[in-house]
């Protein structure tokens, strides 16, 4: 079983998706805009959300994160709601995603040794998202 995780963004979705799927190497997101629905005549689209992201999905380390861009006027607070957790037992891999989410955004706990993890840190991405980074080798107190 797994955790798939939604995240919300206010018309920069397109550029998250893309983002995280080179920080973390998946395969280049399919991403579905509002333009591309099937359209209801009682509600024309607006013109800006034609483009906008409707759904999009990649895979990180085995869990499915799904994006998608909230309807123009409808509320959005900016991802101060989720942290998402990455937990593997590929160090270099924790150190290089870490490395690659703080560009342009803001270290919350550098890398280090703590009492449940050889190497963990935080850090809230360029796009808002906080995010744990936590390398698990066998021994995990937690």
């Amino acid at each position: 079983m797994s955790l798939d995780v939604y995240m919300n963004f206010n018309g920069n979705c397109r550029e998250a998706v893309e983002f995280y799927a080179q920080v973390f190497g998946t395969e280049k997101p399919k991403i579905m805009t509002f333009g591309e629905s099937p359209q209801d005549p009682n509600y024309p689209l607006p013109e800006e959300a034609k483009n906008m992201v409707m759904h999009a999905r990649i895979n990180i380390d085995g869990s499915n994160v799904m994006f998608s861009d909230v309807f123009p006027g409808m509320p959005f607070d900016q991802g101060n709601n989720i942290t998402l957790a990455i937990v593997n037992r590929d160090k270099d891999k924790i150190i290089a995603y870490y490395d690659r989410l703080k560009e342009g955004g803001t270290v919350v706990m550098e890398l280090q040794e703590t009492f449940w993890s050889k190497c963990y840190g935080q850090v809230t991405d360029k796009f808002g998202i906080q995010w744990q980074l936590n390398y698990d080798n066998g021994e995990m107190a937690m």
